[in-house]
């Protein structure tokens, strides 16, 4: 038959068991090939060249950082959970990649079993542009919570810095379509996090993991003996396993930062705990092993 050949459907995002848990990735979309220099400046191709376990997954064969945008879904106990909202469709954005998006995060979300009327539980690991965006929908003119049945969870420390930090115009936007819809709908529930974690349903524990942010969280899953740890952007790219004082150009404290980094990374080394990095590409789950005071990724699907 001649004519226009179908494209093939990229394959279907993978699916970790975790116990009883089935850990899904739902992706929104894979980040700009500059996203990575303007992020981790420091991680240059020739920080890439003496990891080469990064490549090709991480990395490409120029040593250029590969960055992805999704969420992890996920049921427990009865509750369907949602972690992290990506960056959202057809909102104005001063980042030209982020502007205006047309995904369809939504439909692979459904398909995934998570329809939006369906989630229980969104968490948010912290308040930035590209982990908040799918917490509201256009509808109308108006900005309407995605998740209307969902208690949306982020932590009361990171809810505190914005409410007082001097945003700009962009940051103040994000706020205006994509945050205070949520807590005007009465959905966005504040939660005090201690240094050992806040268990928030049975086997769903808030991580204090500051430093990009000072309220950031991570989550951490357990189910029987098996745990995992979901990093949102404690760890944006594997490199930072590497080099774990590699920072990110948006970190409020890349001191604290790299020091909760270190202090995770050689929490998980050479332990069975599942690491699933927020943005990072596929595989984007391993386990940590050390190699002197660096670690690496031993991706497992």
């Amino acid at each position: 038959m001649h004519g226009h050949s179908t494209p093939s459907p990229s394959p279907a995002p993978p699916t970790w068991r975790l116990g009883d848990l089935g850990i899904h990735r739902v992706d929104e979309v894979p980040l700009p090939s500059q996203t990575g220099s303007w992020l981790l400046p420091a991680a240059g191709p020739d920080v890439v060249a003496r990891a080469p376990w990064l490549r090709p997954d991480f990395a490409d064969e120029a040593g250029t950082l590969r960055l992805a945008s999704h969420s992890f879904a996920f049921s427990v106990d009865g509750l369907r959970v949602l972690v992290d909202t990506g960056i959202g469709n057809g909102k104005t954005r001063a980042n030209p990649a982020w502007d205006n998006l047309d995904s369809d995060y939504l439909t692979r979300l459904t398909t995934a079993g998570f329809a939006p009327e369906s989630v229980d539980l969104v968490i948010l690991t912290h308040l930035h542009t590209d982990h908040v965006g799918w917490n509201t929908r256009a509808d109308g003119g108006l900005w309407k919570p995605t998740f209307p049945n969902a208690r949306y969870l982020t932590a009361r420390a990171e809810w505190n810095h914005w409410s007082t930090a001097e945003m700009d115009d962009a940051r103040r936007q994000m706020f205006r379509d994509s945050v205070h819809p949520v807590k005007d709908a009465g959905l966005l529930h504040l939660v005090d996090v201690p240094a050992k974690g806040t268990e928030v349903a049975p086997g769903v524990r808030l991580i204090p993991t500051p430093g990009h942010t000072p309220g950031h969280i991570s989550v951490e899953l357990r189910s029987g003996t098996a745990t995992a740890l979901i990093t949102g952007d404690c760890i944006h790219h594997p490199v930072q396993l590497h080099d774990p004082g590699i920072d990110s150009c948006v970190d409020t404290d890349p001191r604290q930062a790299a020091a909760t980094r270190r202090r995770l990374l050689a929490s998980l080394t050479d332990t069975d705990t599942l690491l699933l990095g927020t943005h990072f590409p596929s595989p984007t789950g391993g386990r940590v092993t050390s190699r002197g005071d660096s670690y690496r990724l031993i991706p497992s699907l």
